[in-house]
């Protein structure tokens, strides 16, 4: 009967699954490569972090989930959502369909749910919290007013905002920016979603609301069972939450593994450059360790790792000259370097 279990586990498919997605801008005189062959998976209940720095396509991979790209840019691959809910969406190749049309706007908001960033900005002044709660709800749960209005000031109580009947009528430049934050994580989940995508959402917030944020999305996810692609340039918020990570750079995706490999056994120098700009509590590290230079626009790419430029480990003649191609250094652990390639290994043993 284990065996039988264990067999069923392994052939469900993932929550989702992005295959080979491209995001290109055509500009004036060039293609901007924004996003260039990204491949990963979410399974059902997990939390996968996808972590760069400010320019590396994390929230246009995001967005492109979403189908909320802007019009200028040009999405293709797959993204294969695997609702366990709803027979009718299951392999649904979500660049199919329609952005503006009826089915994608059945599942954005209720499917598949955002926190952008930002919570600042993100809220509209003119209307109220509740206002802007209750509008996802009378979207895709009920047209009932009365009902969704209890089941926003549940959403409210649950994300821990006291006094939810005040501040139901209150609007947004009454609430700080934590509470803001509150705010946009129970119009995310106020319809039970199957996938929460978090982008940047600790931004801005002091480490003690940034802790208490976390804890809530934890605690609503243990609750609801949903899966989590958080998307973030910070670390310590990876370690704090996922299951697994993807380190992206320059539009590629150059590592892949389970939170406690990333962090144990760090492969791509990006993935160690990362880790050693962090700064960590109680190890007497006196002087962070800066990564030299800035992200390259993705403008006219030569074939040649991404990160050259900036790496200390760089191979000339061999990392300025080729695509890197990804190897597997173990079941589930992958990386985009030549460091671990095989044939560069080969050479090295000759």
């Amino acid at each position: 009967m284990k065996q039988m279990r264990a067999n069923k586990r392994s052939t469900e498919q993932p929550l989702l699954s992005v295959e080979d997605l491209k995001v290109t801008i055509q500009m004036d005189n060039a293609v901007l490569k924004a996003v260039d062959g990204v491949s990963f998976t979410i399974e059902k209940g997990k939390t996968l972090g996808l972590v760069g720095e400010s320019g590396c396509g994390k929230s246009l991979t995001s967005r492109s989930i979403m189908s909320l790209n802007p019009k200028e840019c040009e999405t293709t691959g797959e993204i294969l959502f695997n609702s366990s809910l709803d027979q009718k969406l299951k392999g649904l190749n979500i660049l199919d369909l329609d952005p503006t049309g009826k089915k994608i706007r059945s599942i954005r908001g209720k499917k598949i749910s955002m926190i952008f960033q930002e919570p600042m900005t993100a809220l509209s002044p003119l209307y109220t919290i509740g206002n802007q709660i209750m509008e996802n709800i009378l979207l895709h749960r009920t047209k009932n007013k009365k009902e969704a209005k209890q089941i926003a000031l549940e959403m409210l109580r649950k994300v821990g905002i006291s006094d939810e009947e005040k501040r139901f009528n209150d609007y947004p430049h009454e609430f700080s920016g934590g509470m803001r934050q509150r705010v946009m994580i129970a119009i995310a989940l106020a319809c039970n979603p199957e996938l929460l995508i978090a982008d940047e959402p600790t931004t801005a917030l002091d480490v003690t609301i940034q802790a208490q944020v976390l804890e809530l999305m934890k605690s609503l996810q243990d609750e609801l069972g949903m899966a989590i692609l958080l998307v973030t340039h910070d670390l310590g918020v990876i370690a704090e939450i996922c299951d697994e990570v993807a380190v992206m750079y320059l539009g590629e995706i150059v590592e892949k593994a389970p939170v406690h490999e990333i962090f144990n056994q760090p492969k791509h120098p990006y993935t160690k450059g990362l880790i050693n700009s962090m700064p960590i509590l109680g190890t007497g590290k006196q002087r962070l360790e800066p990564i030299e230079g800035t992200v390259p626009l993705a403008i006219n790419m030569s074939h040649k790792c991404g990160f050259y430029d900036r790496c200390t480990h760089r191979i000339q003649g061999i990392c300025d000259v080729q695509a890197v191609p990804e190897t597997q250094v173990s079941s589930n652990h992958s990386v985009r370097c030549f460091l671990y390639n095989e044939h560069e290994e080969d050479e090295q043993n000759a």
